[in-house]
């Protein structure tokens, strides 16, 4: 069978001994012009006026700011730009007053090449492209609101722009609920403080803080209450498939784009299962979203949903860039060689209070639920000793696995990471 990993996938062969049960995404209809389908939500929004009316009303505008999503995701931005640019050219903005913002969050900045990717055609010498970078204070406006946290640290080029559009995709994520909506602001957009307090320990360790959760999510609901204060005056937000084809755009106002997504998703990301099973075999969905070990935490809470207590996930991700640029702090915890519950434990105490925290946070927390071998790029001595197990391929992970649960044991398959999640009933 075909697995997602990387840009090319890989083939799992499968004993017809093991009891395998695979699930893939629903199909879902591919929408044959997404240029076009941009270009008609802006002209037909959700909840607002079109953007047209909303460029007449500011009169002067010096500068736009649009936000998009980094090199860790996977939506095709530069469909959504060339007929979001195409508008704004029409109501006579173009080149130098338009910044595109890449929204890195605490992530590491985003290379040409990948810039290339996102952006498609357009380039600096269209329009300033500036990356986002929440340890430099220098580019953050501080900002101090009475009745939430003091302060709020915001990217200046988008709080100081005269307009602000957010763009970006709807699909699970493993704490935040659903992608896209107010998180494009905070994370993407904010200081290292604000994001450390929006990813504090507490509101990780919520029961709703999950995959798929958004009501009662204290992570959303922090990130929302935030970015109204700041400001929003337009999204585009769009839903994909398994091969990173739009399905969905919403564009308007940006709590009622994300909810009409939301919804949409709904109909699709799940999978009932009456029982865990024994061991699971789940990934990130391919490039970009297995780029590193650090992303690759996602996919395990993947398997959290489907595995039993004392089960096995194996965690299948090509990590081309090993435990992940930028995330020293990530790779300082996973070789520590302290336990998965210490680690927790200091985590939940705040002993330990570190950008990345909420990754390790979620590792440990998976880690205390299960055994995790890790099959990738990596070498077995990069994967860190805090109880990642290492495998050449898929096939000896299983095997490794039935010799702890036995021949008859009960192995689940999700070869396209988040757009399909087992769901216990």
């Amino acid at each position: 069978m075909k697995f997602d990993y990387g840009k090319e996938g890989i083939e799992i062969t499968l004993n017809s001994n093991w009891k395998t049960t695979i699930i893939q995404p629903f199909k879902q209809s591919v929408i044959k012009n997404p240029i076009e389908a941009v270009s008609d939500a802006i002209k037909n929004p959700v909840g607002s006026p079109p953007l047209k009316s909303i460029v007449k009303n500011l009169k002067s505008i010096k500068s736009v700011c649009i936000a998009v999503s980094d090199a860790t995701r996977p939506v095709p931005t530069h469909l959504i730009l060339d007929g979001l640019l195409n508008e704004l050219k029409d109501y006579g903005i173009q080149g130098k007053k338009i910044q595109i913002l890449i929204a890195n969050g605490l992530h590491r900045p985003t290379n040409k090449e990948e810039l290339s990717r996102i952006l498609g055609i357009v380039t600096a010498s269209d329009v300033s492209i500036v990356n986002h970078n929440a340890n430099d204070k220098k580019s953050l406006a501080s900002l101090s609101i009475t009745d939430l946290e003091d302060p709020i640290y915001i990217s200046k080029f988008y709080y100081e722009s005269d307009l602000k559009i957010l763009t970006g995709y709807v699909e699970p994520h493993f704490f935040f609920g659903f992608s896209g909506g107010y998180k494009s602001v905070i994370p993407g957009l904010a200081g290292a403080e604000t994001i450390l307090a929006n990813h504090s320990a507490e509101q990780i360790a919520s029961p709703f803080a999950r995959f798929g959760i958004y009501k009662n999510n204290p992570l959303p609901d922090h990130s929302s209450r935030l970015a109204k204060k700041i400001g929003v005056d337009f999204a585009i937000n769009v839903c994909i498939n398994e091969s990173h084809e739009i399905t969905q755009v919403a564009a308007g106002d940006l709590e009622l784009v994300h909810k009409k997504l939301v919804d949409y998703q709904k109909k699709y990301i799940f999978k009932k299962i009456k029982e865990p099973f024994d061991i699971v075999i789940c990934g990130n969905g391919g490039y970009p979203l297995d780029l590193n070990l650090y992303q690759a935490v996602k996919s395990m809470a993947i398997g959290e949903m489907g595995v039993k207590q004392g089960g096995t996930i194996i965690s299948v991700n090509e990590c081309r860039e090993g435990v992940g640029k930028g995330q020293d702090k990530f790779k300082e915890i996973i070789f520590s060689e302290m336990s998965p519950e210490e680690i927790y434990n200091k985590i939940l105490n705040k002993e330990l209070v570190v950008p990345d925290q909420w990754q390790i946070q979620v590792l440990t927390r998976i880690l205390m639920k299960s055994e995790i071998y890790v099959v990738s790029n990596m070498k077995e001595d990069k994967i860190g000793n805090i109880g990642l197990k290492y495998a050449d391929t898929v096939e000896i992970a299983i095997e490794e696995s039935l010799k702890k649960h036995g021949k008859d044991a009960r192995i689940l398959i999700l070869p396209n990471g988040p757009l399909i999640l087992p769901l216990l009933t």
